[in-house]
């Protein structure tokens, strides 16, 4: 099974919310975030080889976007929530961040191998509180920064809080959350970013959608394939520009092509209804799959076959598509997404 260091896709917490204004879901949106689960499996599971593959890395930059996304339909979509009702929903999205902070110190504590990204979704939150209604004119110069100034500031930085900070504490976790973890928000903010901006672009627009799916492949393009020409590093958690450019522009990408494929209900929509069903309740299904690498690590001390890893990601898998749908069925929203909804008042 994958090295703790090379095992460190995450989920996107803050889960399909309705968009604020009230409109319905957009299939694609929750279809993405299904792929994006499925690939973090295959990241965290899958054996290692010499060569990583396309899930490494590209779920976990996925999951932010989204979570990007996410943040930016529950507070209005297109058309940012009026200045009456700021207040209200940048307190909700508080309350959501600090509920993702404690819950993924927590599974922190679990011996599952992975690293955990529902602390930094929870702290990533929480700083963008100031800019969560400003205009796209402010958001796109904070993304370029992530990936330009960010990327070179994260370069020059050591591995280790320590070799910063030297023994302090209160400093060690923010430290780790934006420099040295595995996410560092340095960078992985301005996935957030650019998610927060395809949102404010309204979603359902099919300009908007093509201008995703054309725009996310040149630059993803602009990141692998400048990394090729110049002999940079693009490697998956290599917190490059190159990576930044390659990994964001793909992610990008793909929501613009499943966009434009599932608009209005159409055939892929509902051939795909089972991923959008996962996509749906990301957080029961990252926190369960933790739990169960958990008791899998545990029950494997000395480490797992080959044959052993491979069943344990079809099961993840099919299983995670079957939970996701009867329960979608039967009881709508995620057991932990009708939990979160509680906490901060979002739906």
């Amino acid at each position: 099974m994958p090295t703790p260091a090379s095992r460190i896709d995450g989920a996107s917490p803050i889960g399909g919310a309705r968009p604020a204004d009230g409109g319905s879901r957009i299939d694609g949106v929750d279809i993405a975030r299904g792929i994006a689960v499925l690939g973090m499996f295959v990241a965290h599971v899958l054996p290692d080889g010499e060569t990583e593959n396309l899930a490494d890395g590209r779920s976990s930059v996925l999951f932010a976007t989204l979570a990007g996304v996410s943040l930016g339909l529950v507070t209005g979509g297109a058309s940012p929530a009026p200045r009456g009702s700021r207040r209200k929903l940048a307190g909700s999205v508080a309350l959501r961040g600090i509920a993702l902070i404690l819950l993924g110190l927590f599974l922190w504590t679990l011996d599952s191998g992975i690293a955990i990204i529902l602390d930094y979704y929870g702290v990533f939150f929480l700083v963008l509180l100031p800019v969560l209604f400003a205009p796209r004119a402010v958001l796109a110069p904070l993304a370029l920064a992530c990936a330009t100034v960010g990327t070179a500031v994260l370069a020059e930085a050591p591995a280790s809080p320590r070799e910063l900070i030297g023994g302090d504490l209160l400093l060690w976790l923010p430290t780790e959350w934006f420099v040295t973890g595995y996410y560092p928000g340095l960078l992985w903010l301005g996935y957030v970013l650019v998610g927060l901006i395809v949102a404010r672009s309204d979603l359902r627009r099919r300009t908007t959608q093509a201008a995703m799916a054309v725009g996310g492949a040149a630059a993803s393009a602009f990141g692998y394939g400048g990394a090729i020409l110049f002999d940079r590093d693009a490697s998956a958690h290599s917190n490059t520009l190159w990576e930044g450019f390659g990994a964001g522009g793909l992610a990008i990408a793909v929501i613009g092509v499943l966009l434009l494929a599932t608009a209005n209900g159409s055939l892929p929509a509902r051939a795909l209804w089972p991923l959008g069903s996962v996509g749906r309740m990301p957080l029961s299904v990252y926190t369960a799959q933790i739990l169960v690498l958990a008791v899998f690590e545990g029950a494997h001390p000395g480490g797992a076959t080959a044959a052993e890893e491979w069943i344990l990601l079809a099961g993840l898998v099919v299983g995670s598509l079957v939970f996701a749908a009867v329960w979608r069925v039967f009881l709508g929203k995620g057991p932990l997404e009708r939990a979160m909804s509680a906490v901060s008042g979002l739906a």
